[in-house]
């Protein structure tokens, strides 16, 4: 009898160490599955990044074009140069080229991996992100206010939270664009909310037509957008909920979509 209670203890224990074993295998292939959807999401940003600097980048070569045609005019026609003239369109060259370094720095950030969490104002952060998308909302006629109460800052992985915003945006350019919506606009507000920083995100293009509303956080669903992947918003809500300890919300305002972001201060 007390062989038998042994040999049964020994099962128990051959039995739970083999699903700890498991349960430490499918944790790991989920963390791999996370990863694997991460960087889908960003590859699935990645075209229509390309796009937007594209749109940023036209204005500031045709500004160089027309900085340089008057002084090759003057050339051609054997006429003098201002030395001022030049110092002028120098000092403007390097404005509009620094204005275009910039764009692709911020570029290049946002597709970094952010190693670990750190200290971050988030109105630097939007403009970053906005430096990024602006062109092709501008393209568009797509009108963008930002309303700022005040300059919190905010502990998590800030390439995240931009992520987060270019999701929700491009999502809401996209249906404005679609319904052919008259005076379109986003509007980002921020503000602060007991312990929390708030930031919603609001559009006048009529309204998320999917019951329940919740639904567009589900994995690869697409609603009209056509050539979507569908992880753009799953991966917002992941993002805000996982690596941000915070909550995704959606809604429908009298005039559009209504997004909120709420995220502890630490």
């Amino acid at each position: 009898m007390r062989q038998t209670k042994i040999d049964e203890f020994l099962e128990l224990e051959h039995n739970n160490k083999e699903l700890e074993k498991r349960v430490k295998e499918e944790v790991a292939k989920n963390r791999e599955k996370d990863k694997l959807m991460f960087q889908q999401a960003k590859l699935a940003s990645l075209g229509e990044m390309l796009g937007n600097i594209a749109h940023q980048w036209r204005q500031p070569l045709m500004e160089i074009n027309s900085l340089f045609l008057p002084i090759e005019g003057k050339i051609f026609l054997d006429m003098p140069l201002d030395k001022e003239e030049i110092l002028e369109t120098i000092n403007k060259l390097n404005h509009i080229t620094k204005y275009m370094s910039n764009t692709i720095d911020d570029f290049r950030d946002f597709f970094a991996t952010d190693k670990e969490k750190i200290r971050f104002q988030l109105l630097e952060q939007i403009n970053s992100t906005i430096n990024i998308i602006s062109g092709g909302l501008k393209t568009h006629n797509i009108k963008l206010d930002i309303i700022i109460q005040k300059n919190p800052e905010m502990i998590g992985y800030k390439n995240d939270y931009s992520q987060v915003l270019i999701n929700i945006i491009s999502n809401a350019k996209d249906v404005l664009i679609q319904r052919k919506i008259k005076n379109p606009y986003i509007k980002i507000s921020i503000f602060e909310e007991n312990e929390n920083i708030v930031t919603t995100v609001e559009d006048n293009a009529g309204g998320i037509k999917v019951n329940p509303i919740e639904k567009i956080f589900d994995p690869f669903f697409t609603y009209e957008k056509v050539g979507g992947s569908g992880i753009g918003l799953f991966m917002s809500k992941l993002i805000i909920e996982k690596n941000m300890s915070g909550k995704l919300s959606v809604k429908n305002s009298s005039e559009g979509a209504f997004f909120k972001i709420i995220i502890p201060k630490i």
